[in-house]
C-alpha cells in the first residue's frame, strides 16, 4: 500500500467511526492485505486523536472469539481518550450495532517496556504495573459484517475499538489473586428483560496477565510500546453480554472491585 492508500483507509474508518455509521469493506485500492499494512491505517487513527493515546485493548482472547471473526490470534488496538467514559456513566448505544459490554481486567503502566531484543516475561511484565482495575469494553466496527472483514481489516478497524469503561483502582491485595481463575459475575438489568452471566480470568488467553505480556511483545514488532500511564484492557473474561437502552450492566470482581453503567439510546 502506499502512504495515500493508508490515508485514504484511514479516511474511510474515521468518518464512518465519527458518524455512527458502517461501510461494507475498504474498497480494493486501498484495502490492507497484511496486519502490518493494517496496523499503518490503526495509526493514522491515532493521529487524529486531539488527546494522548490513553492505552490498548486486545480483542479476541479466547479461541471462541478468535474462530467467531475468522483471525488466527489475538489482535491489538488503541484506547482513544475521547472514548474513555467513567464508572457508573450513561453510555448510549446510538449507532453501535453490536450493542454488548465486556467485562475485562484492566492494568495501568508504572514504567515503560520499551522494545528490546530479549522477549518480556509475565513477572517481568506485571512488576511494570501500577494498578489493577474492573472495566467494561463496549466495542463496534465500522464494518456491516465484521465477521466477516478478516483479520487486517479489523486491525485498520482498531480491532472494533469503540468506547471504554474503568472501574476503581483495586487493593494492592490483588497481586495475590490468581487471576487466571478468579471469577467475575455480571448483571444485566433491563425493562424488558434480567440476566446472569459468569466469567473468569481463564477466559483472557488463559490469564489476563499472559495476555498483558503478549501486548508487550507484539506492540515493539508494531513499532510501538506500553508506556508509563497507559492502560491496557486484556480481553473478554466471559461471553460478551448483549444490551439494550435502558439496561444497567454491573460487573462484579469480589475483592477486585466493581463497575457498572447503564446504557441508553
Amino acid at each position: 500500500m502506499t502512504p495515500a492508500d493508508v490515508r485514504h483507509a484511514s479516511d474511510l474508518l474515521w468518518t464512518a467511526w465519527q458518524a455512527g455509521n458502517v461501510i461494507d469493506a475498504l474498497p480494493g485500492g486501498c484495502r490492507p492485505a497484511t496486519s502490518d499494512e493494517g496496523f499503518a491505517i490503526q495509526a493514522l487513527l491515532e493521529a487524529r486523536s486531539p488527546r494522548p493515546l490513553f492505552g490498548w485493548k486486545i480483542a479476541a482472547t479466547s479461541v471462541a472469539g478468535q474462530q467467531h471473526i475468522g483471525v488466527s490470534g489475538p489482535l491489538a488496538g488503541r484506547l482513544l481518550e475521547e472514548r474513555v467514559l467513567a464508572a457508573g456513566a450513561d453510555v448510549s448505544l446510538d449507532g453501535n450495532r453490536m450493542a454488548v459490554a465486556e467485562p475485562e481486567f484492566a492494568f495501568r503502566l508504572r514504567v515503560d517496556l520499551r522494545p528490546r531484543a530479549e522477549p518480556y516475561g509475565v513477572a517481568e511484565v506485571m512488576a511494570a504495573v501500577a494498578t489493577l482495575h474492573p472495566a467494561l469494553e463496549i466495542p463496534d466496527s465500522r464494518y456491516v459484517d465484521f465477521v466477516r472483514a478478516g483479520e487486517a481489516q479489523l486491525i485498520a478497524d482498531n480491532a472494533c475499538a469503540h468506547q471504554f469503561v474503568l472501574g476503581p483502582v483495586a487493593s494492592e491485595a490483588w497481586r495475590d489473586v490468581d487471576l487466571a481463575a478468579h471469577e467475575v459475575r455480571a448483571r444485566v438489568a433491563g425493562r424488558e428483560r434480567s440476566y446472569d452471566r459468569e466469567g473468569s480470568g481463564q477466559a483472557v488467553l488463559g490469564d489476563p496477565r499472559t495476555a498483558l505480556a503478549w501486548l508487550a511483545n507484539e506492540l515493539p514488532r508494531r513499532g510501538q510500546w506500553l508506556k508509563a500511564g497507559q492502560v491496557v484492557t486484556t480481553g473478554a473474561c466471559m461471553t460478551p453480554l448483549e444490551v439494550l437502552p435502558g439496561d444497567a450492566v454491573t460487573a462484579d470482581y469480589g475483592k477486585i472491585g466493581s463497575v457498572s453503567v447503564r446504557f441508553t439510546l
